[in-house]
């Protein structure tokens, strides 16, 4: 057995199947595109899920791939055993073989048989054969293959019976299983019991479909599903026992090593958080390089999740400064020769992991003021335990880890509820499950689309790429009603007033894709006898497109002649817009920088949103030189191009690849500007364009804001929409001139002299306030009661605003010295109080945040701050009198 890189290995393993006829197809990205049953991308076959159910048509019937895949829940890959076990991943990658229809169970081992022992030389003493219980064909040719019949084991439907939802394509697999240990200690009962015996391969054969009752139904076309763990092959074929042990793994232990100036011991005694840092790390990088970005929710929320765990072991081993940048670009620099994305995207990738690391190091600083507020409360206190659903709001919320809580409260003698923190995380996993488990399509409601697609089809209506989709070279197509369906259900008409999906052979009509949204119009007879107002269009499964609407007149049926034509003027709206979302991306990068990418956009025919990533908001320079660079290439009348090429020729001459989305061999580049050499942008798009720039007419930014962290949002305005929007501008310009009593052109100004006198009335009503709180300092002095060595001030009054407050308990300490002051106040109709401890009391056990949280109550509130200075809010004024009286008491009571 030869020693191979893991790059060789990958290699290897695509050679060897292109060379038997298969074809290359890249990884698709980790964000299934049109699935939202997924998480994220976690098997090989995933970008295939269409073909497998026989609604999508490629135009090969082998592949083979080697697919990047997440997993971060599920029996095998619970987030805890990343670091301890020494072969479980958050990421890594699936090298799989597929075929449509073509070869099956012969072929599939076959092939395993050879690329396993002939290519790479694996021992065959070490290697263990599954199949399912009744599948002797697979069994059989195992044997015949070569494998000795007391290593080929049969399992039960648990281990070797594959499915892809509760209905749907299903089959017998065969695992094919190395053992790594001694070889005079292996047995057959060891195979799918011990860690030694570890799965590399798994071959599904999906030779059924299953009903939803259950029954198995032969498919006419078997297929082969396979998937093969790289990590593990590389474990088996570089001689280590875990895979943290190959170079995949270790050039970022070396980082991490070097940076910290650990020992070869050291980094042996730490190897968990070490495991953890790596994983995490090509986790983030490539999350990130499929366009996900730190968040709240779904794949934000675990691409944070992820980071802040790989930062907190990173606080553990000895980091005081951000550090996975580092890492990350170990994982680009180790990666990117095969993911190309990596390389190309470097510069975000490490800025955006650079900035959530830096927002986590500060959510520690706020993690521990807020566990200390909480150990402060007066339950908390009494019983020295943090409850456990704090605990964990502390980390699920706030990003603050469990080990960090128990270390600070048992600085300060207290402990926390654990158990009662691993039941909010269990069931805040059980949570995460439901919302992410593998949830197949529903076949049966389907099934009517995909029939009437295959009737068409066997009829030579369509060909294998289903309706003709018209829409870049008219707006009106001739054609017939090929189908009909109401409810969901076919029929052969519908009448008046009826809801209905229309099914043509042809259609001009767009499909919402890419951010632009559908076309609307409508389907009608030649001599108006019927009509049918289209509102929608979709794709229930590729190759058909249904005409949503409804039936405005008369009544249509299947196989009658019919006229397809789209709403011109909405249309050239849409087109106003897309081209003008093509010219702003280009701005945005000439202006801000080439970081700057696509992270979603609308294209609709009132207005256009683009999101895009950026750090900071936009300076109103940048913004105008932004829209004025639009405008400027509007203005010179670009031609706007459309070229269908391939992939790899439209990214080499240029073209702009967006992330999320998912292009085939065969690509459409649209090109802005005279000649390719010249061009102001060259992206790849599906949508439709205008011939030329100018037609936009006039574009206009509404506005811009943040949208999440990194992201940030343009609502623009193009052509009617812009021109409506300047018109409305200029008249309240009129009408704020007119109240102003200025000219337009005067506007300013004479806006910047009412502001300033406003401003010096502002100031003179302060410092009038402050007279008369000074004032009511005397009265107020008259009040404070001695306790034990202390002045103590509880005392309403009337002031306009919190500021006015803190100042008067400044000056009330001021004057008393030793002293404690609550004052109350109205403020905007709801009731307020102030609490101030100077820190010579403080330092005695008198605690303002303690008195606040023993005295809001009364007024219907809550609050807290530090010992010296701490404040409330609360409902009923009225009670205001009723807390203050508590202040006294509980004073004496800490002084007694």
């Amino acid at each position: 057995m030869t020693m191979l890189t893991s790059f060789e290995i990958r290699q290897k393993f695509i050679d060897f199947f292109v060379a038997n006829d298969h074809t290359l197809v890249p990884s698709s990205s980790l964000v299934p595109v049109g699935d939202p049953t997924l998480l994220f991308t976690n098997a090989g076959m995933v970008q295939f899920k269409d073909t497998f159910l026989g609604t999508e048509k490629r135009p090969y019937r082998r592949a083979v791939t080697a697919q990047k895949v997440m997993r971060v829940s599920g029996k095998h890959n619970d987030l805890e055993n990343v670091g301890p076990s020494p072969r479980h991943h958050t990421f890594f990658e699936m090298l799989g073989n597929f075929s449509f229809g073509d070869y099956f169970k012969k072929e599939a081992i076959a092939f395993a048989w050879r690329f396993l022992v002939t290519e790479l030389g694996l021992d065959i003493n070490r290697l263990w054969f599954t199949v399912y219980r009744t599948d002797d064909e697979a069994a059989r040719l195992w044997v015949e293959t070569g494998a000795a019949p007391d290593r080929v084991l049969r399992f039960d439907e648990k281990d070797n019976f594959w499915s892809m939802g509760d209905t749907g394509p299903c089959g017998p697999c065969s695992e094919i299983h190395y053992y790594l240990g001694d070889l005079t200690q292996q047995t057959a009962a060891g195979v799918n019991v011990d860690d030694d015996y570890i799965e590399i391969w798994n071959l599904v054969f999906m030779q059924y479909n299953r009903d939803s009752q259950g029954a198995l139904t032969p498919l006419p076309r078997p297929s082969v599903d396979t998937g093969m763990g790289f990590e593990r092959l590389c474990l088996v074929l570089q001689g280590k026992q875990n895979t943290y042990d190959t170079d995949l793994f270790q050039p970022i232990f070396d980082q991490v090593q070097a940076a910290l100036h650990h020992s070869a011991e050291e980094r042996a005694q730490k190897y968990v958080s070490y495991r953890v840092i790596a994983d995490h790390s090509r986790a983030i990088a490539f999350l990130v390089g499929d366009g996900v970005l730190p968040g709240n929710a779904g794949r934000s929320y675990v691409l944070r999740m992820l980071l802040r765990r790989a930062a907190r072991f990173g606080v553990k081993l000895g980091f005081q400064q951000p550090f996975l940048a580092d890492t990350v670009d170990v994982v680009i620099q180790t990666m990117g020769p095969h993911y190309r994305e990596l390389l190309d995207r470097r510069d975000f990738i490490l800025r955006v992991v650079r900035l959530e690391e830096e927002r986590f190091r500060r959510t520690l600083v706020t993690g521990e003021e807020l566990l200390q507020e909480i150990m402060t409360r007066p339950d908390v206190a009494a019983s020295r335990l943090v409850p456990g659903d704090e605990a964990f709001k502390l980390y699920d919320t706030f990003g603050f880890p469990l080990d960090l809580t128990r270390d600070a409260a048992n600085d300060a003698g207290f402990s926390v509820d654990e158990r009662g923190f691993q039941q909010a995380m269990r069931d805040q996993k059980e949570r995460a499950r439901s919302a992410t488990r593998f949830v197949a399509a529903d076949n049966a409601a389907l099934q009517g689309y995909v029939d009437l697609l295959e009737h068409l089809r066997e009829e030579a209506v369509l060909d294998s790429q289903g309706v003709e989709h018209l829409y870049y070279e008219t707006t009106r197509v001739p054609t017939y009603v090929a189908g009909l369906f109401v409810n969901g259900q076919a029929v052969n008409s519908a009448q008046a007033g009826e809801n209905v999906e229309v099914v043509a052979p042809a259609t001009p009509f767009y499909v919402e894709q890419g951010g632009q949204v559908s076309d609307t119009g409508w389907i009608s007879a030649d001599d108006g006898a019927w009509q049918v107002q289209v509102n929608d269009v979709r794709r229930p499964v590729p190759g058909l497109t249904v005409h949503v609407g409804q039936v405005l007149v008369g009544a249509v049926n299947v196989g009658v002649r019919a006229l397809v034509s789209i709403d011109e003027e909405r249309r050239l709206d849409i087109m106003r817009n897309h081209t003008a979302t093509h010219l702003l991306h280009a701005q945005l990068r000439q202006v801000l920088g080439t970081h700057v990418h696509q992270a979603g956009s609308l294209v609709a025919p009132d207005r256009l949103r683009f999101d895009f990533t950026h750090n900071a908001a936009l300076s109103e320079d940048e913004r105008l030189r932004i829209e004025q660079g639009v405008n400027d290439a509007i203005l010179t009348n670009y031609p706007v191009t459309a070229t269908v090429t391939t992939y790899k020729e439209a990214v080499s001459a240029g073209a702009m690849a967006l992330f999320g989305e998912k292009y085939g061999d065969e690509v459409r580049m649209i090109r802005i500007g005279q000649t390719p050499d010249t061009a102001v942008s060259k992206e790849l798009c599906g949508g439709t364009h205008l011939p030329e720039t100018g037609i936009i007419g006039l574009f206009t930014i509404v506005s811009e804001a943040s949208i999440g962290s990194g992201i940030r949002r343009i609502e623009a305005l193009t052509g009617r929409g812009s021109q409506k929007y300047a018109q409305q501008r200029m008249m309240a310009l009129r009408h704020t001139a007119g109240i102003l009593g200025a000219n337009e052109e005067a506007v300013e100004t004479k806006a910047a002299d009412v502001q300033q006198t406003v401003q010096d009335l502002q100031r003179e009503v302060a410092r009038l306030r402050q007279q008369i709180a000074r004032r009511d300092i005397e009265q107020i002095l008259t009040q404070a009661t001695a306790v034990n060595g202390a002045a103590v001030v509880a005392a309403q009054v009337a002031v306009s605003d919190i500021d006015t407050l803190r100042q008067m308990s400044d000056w009330l300490r001021d004057r008393l010295g030793p002293s404690v002051v609550v004052l109350g106040a109205t403020l905007s109709g709801r009731p307020n109080l102030l609490a101030a401890v100077t820190a010579d009391l403080a330092a005695r056990g008198v605690d303002a945040a303690q008195i606040i949280r023993a005295i809001a109550p009364v007024i219907g509130g809550g609050g807290g701050g530090r010992p010296t200075l701490a404040q409330a809010g609360g409902k009923d004024a009225s009670k205001l009198p009723d807390a203050l009286a508590l202040v006294l008491p509980w004073v004496k009571t800490k002084l007694s």
